[in-house]
């Protein structure tokens, strides 16, 4: 190892770059908004058996893979999810147009031109998100001074459709799932510019750690765990997906690259907190070690309007260590981009971590005495440091 790299266990595996964007292409051509899952859920599966992975299925349709590891308690789980943003049919208006309603936290300004394709008992029907004068030779410079918002834009539908009763009779009706092109560009230079990256990227960034893994035909300490959720970006995501013996939990999602945040589109961008709070601090800086001693480019970043799947896996009550590293995206939630570099360095951070010693043996058992609990750095080793209520003891006296 390298002078100056800190000693712990753990190396990473080398990263099939090519797997990696394979995966991702062929993701980002399967709609799957939150709701409508089944196709994208059939797809990661039939590509687990390919590579030899047993897994099962939530009802709904979350999927739990599995590496063995040498022992089955303290088990880690790694997290993305297959579900994206999208819309509904709100109504089906008197200009044969379809108001819609957003799937998922994003702004309608990035809705207006979208191309998409409405899901219906009629069969499945193209067309294009736009805002009700979307047309500069009747409405001039109103065009430009129009109110954004999903109150301001309307579903054109690529069909003869005078008014509402012929949507009814072509199948359309509310309620109705809509997908968002996402039109994806892959650069030469490494760039990816695409709606959807949230969280397509974080799934292929699994599946390539995955397959290097196997490839490896290495055996991590503790069974390794691979969920796959499908309702995060409405809150759900990890709630109802882990097992009692899973003890730590990363998800891979992205981290925003904007004024005032530290995230990068290169490298892994490890992040300390979210909104609801900071993660884990020994799973947390583990991570933040094995980059160092694994020579992979790392910033840190706090969120402060994000939450991910392990926010869900907290909330529903999960006794888990859990830490979220990110693939840095320009345009959160719009037209995003992000950097091969980026994947490819979450990637060989995961098989890096799947393969590092377990550090804290008590988390075995779901619950036990002070014996092995772990301790933190700036009190119990500061010789200077005074317990508040030793303090308070001394005044009163």
């Amino acid at each position: 190892m390298e002078t100056g790299k800190i000693e712990i266990p753990g190396h990473r595996l080398d990263i099939d770059v090519d797997y990696l964007e394979g995966q991702l292409r062929a993701l980002l051509e399967i709609a799957s908004p939150t709701g409508y899952t089944d196709t994208v859920v059939r797809h990661v599966c039939h590509e687990l058996e390919r590579l030899g992975v047993e897994f099962e299925l939530t009802r709904r349709g979350a999927i739990r893979a599995k590496i063995p590891g040498e022992t089955k308690g303290g088990a880690r789980a790694i997290v993305s999810h297959l579900d994206t943003l999208g819309a509904q049919v709100k109504a089906l208006k008197s200009n044969g147009r379809l108001a819609v309603v957003p799937i998922g936290t994003w702004s309608a300004r990035f809705a207006e031109g979208a191309r998409a394709t409405i899901f219906s008992g009629g069969g499945s029907f193209r067309g294009t998100i736009l805002p009700p004068k979307a047309s500069g030779h009747t409405y001039g410079d109103d065009v430009d001074t129009a109110p954004i918002g999903w109150d301001h834009v309307e579903l054109r539908v690529d069909v003869y459709a005078p008014g509402p009763k012929r949507l009814s009779a072509l199948g359309i009706e509310v309620g109705d799932i809509i997908a968002i092109d996402p039109q994806p560009e892959f650069l030469e230079n490494g760039f990816i510019v695409s709606r959807h990256l949230d969280n397509k990227a974080g799934v292929a960034v699994m599946m390539a750690a995955l397959k290097s893994l196997i490839e490896s035909q290495s055996k991590p300490p503790v069974d390794l765990y691979w969920l796959f959720t499908i309702a995060e970006e409405v809150g759900y995501g990890a709630s109802a997906v882990l097992l009692p013996e899973i003890a730590s939990l990363v998800a891979v999602d992205n981290g925003t690259t904007a004024p005032g945040q530290n995230s990068a589109e290169f490298g892994v961008t490890v992040a300390m907190a979210d909104q609801t709070g900071p993660f884990d601090y020994h799973l947390t800086n583990k991570l933040v070690d094995l980059c160092k001693a694994n020579d992979i480019r790392y910033q840190k970043d706090v969120f402060k309007f994000y939450r991910s799947d392990s926010a869900s896996a907290i909330e529903a009550g999960e006794d888990v260590r859990t830490a979220l590293v990110t693939f840095g995206v320009s345009a959160s939630h719009g037209y995003e981009r992000i950097h091969m570099h980026a994947l490819r360095s979450l990637s060989e951070l995961i098989t890096a971590y799947g393969l590092s010693d377990v550090e804290i043996k008590r988390d075995v058992n779901p619950v036990g005495g002070l014996t092995g609990f772990t301790s933190q750095p700036g009190q119990d080793d500061n010789p200077h440091y005074v317990p508040e209520y030793e303090i308070e003891h001394v005044e009163e006296e």
